[in-house]
C-alpha cells in the first residue's frame, strides 16, 4: 500500500498576530480571489484563531483538509470548492 504525498498549497497566507474575526475575514477574501479547487495554507496563532477560523470556514462552505500544530503556530490547509 502506498501513501499519497501531502498536497502542495497553491498559496500561503501568514495571519499570525491577526486577531479574530479579522483572520477569518482575510482568509475568506483571499480564498475568493483564488481559482476554484485551489488549496490555501493559512498560518494561525494558537487559541481563539485556530479554534474559530476552521469552523467558520467550514460553515461558509470551504473544505478544511488538514490542521498541523507547529508548536508556535498552526497551519491550516483549506480548499476553495469548485462550486460554492
Amino acid at each position: 500500500m502506498s501513501v499519497s504525498p501531502a498536497p502542495i498549497p497553491n498559496e500561503y497566507l501568514d495571519l499570525r498576530g491577526t486577531p479574530c474575526p479579522l483572520n477569518f475575514v482575510r482568509t475568506k477574501l483571499y480564498l475568493e480571489k483564488m481559482p476554484p479547487g485551489s488549496l490555501l495554507e493559512v498560518w494561525l496563532d494558537p487559541g481563539e484563531p485556530i479554534e474559530q477560523v476552521p469552523d467558520s470556514l467550514t460553515m461558509s462552505g470551504y473544505q478544511v483538509e488538514n490542521i498541523i500544530n507547529h508548536a508556535e503556530y498552526f497551519s491550516l490547509l483549506v480548499r476553495r470548492p469548485v462550486a460554492l
